[in-house]
């Protein structure tokens, strides 16, 4: 019998929805905009990464965080030069990392794996036909632009059944999406395709792809190098390993919350998925 397991699902990663971020007060979200490699860029401000290449051919986007904070994502890509967005990609269809799509697809193509346009279009609120992505793929897609090859490859069923991993393939720069967060616990979302081993393992498979020079676009966090994800990677795999021992040996879920992690990784949980609720998710994803 599958346990039986209280686990809320964090809310502001899951809708898109414009109405729903309309609720939330952005006037106070300062926009910062980090130079990472060549015409790469990294811009926080709220919600997921934006990760940027502006150049002479103009400026392509992965992700754009909400719909209100548009116009400040403008003023701070202005002063990367006066280049014209050309195109948006989508890592996967969480609305932090989706709800400028509204704004952003009126003036540039979106492009993101075929799973997020069918969740954007399908949901009970669908998003608006100007938010949708008009190029999708299903396994790989290249952008050759600003002098090299932007590559969006999908790798399934790991944050979510939708995301794909931006490389920058002469910059020595990849975009993960939710498929890191630098120095925290992840947020898994199992009810959307999602599965704590699968996220291992692909964050296993970029590892084997990235050179030792590699910059990372986490999701969400600071910029990070190899070896940021190389720790990343093994939170994942020693304490899914700690959890799946404390079950097979009869510990109930309260009984793992209460004994929690190994003391080094403390601090990882101080991002908004508290260790309580990263044991919840490692749970939850075995009963699957």
């Amino acid at each position: 019998m599958k346990r039986l397991i209280a686990f809320a699902i964090i809310a502001t990663q899951v809708p898109w929805a414009s109405d729903t971020a309309a609720q939330r007060d952005f006037s106070e979200v300062e926009i910062k905009t980090t130079h990472v490699s060549e015409n790469v860029y990294m811009i926080e401000g709220k919600g997921g990464n934006i990760g940027v290449s502006a150049g002479a051919d103009g400026v392509l986007l992965v992700d754009d965080q909400f719909a209100p904070l548009a116009e400040k994502i403008r003023a701070a890509l202005k002063k990367l030069g006066e280049g014209k967005l050309k195109f948006v990609l989508n890592t996967h269809f969480h609305g932090d990392h989706v709800g400028g799509n509204p704004e952003f697809g009126r003036e540039a193509s979106i492009i993101a794996h075929a799973n997020v346009r069918k969740r954007l279009a399908g949901s009970d609120s669908p998003m608006v036909k100007e938010g949708l992505p008009v190029i999708t793929f299903d396994e790989a897609l290249s952008v050759h632009f600003n002098g090299e090859e932007i590559r969006a490859i999908h790798f399934p069923n790991g944050h979510t059944d939708t995301d794909s991993v931006i490389f920058f393939t002469r910059s020595h720069v990849v975009h993960m999406g939710d498929h890191f967060f630098n120095g925290r616990f992840p947020f898994v979302d199992l009810k959307r395709g999602g599965d704590v081993a699968g996220y291992a393992k692909n964050v296993g498979e970029v590892l084997k792809e990235l050179p030792p020079d590699a910059k990372i676009i986490p999701g969400h966090g600071p910029l990070g190098t190899l070896d940021d994800l190389k720790a990343f990677h093994a939170m994942l795999g020693e304490t899914t390993e700690f959890v799946k021992k404390r079950l097979e040996e009869g510990m109930s879920l309260e009984q793992i919350h209460d004994e929690g992690l190994p003391d080094k990784w403390d601090g990882w949980g101080e991002g908004f998925i508290s260790e309580e609720r990263w044991i919840s998710t490692i749970v939850q994803s075995f009963d699957k």
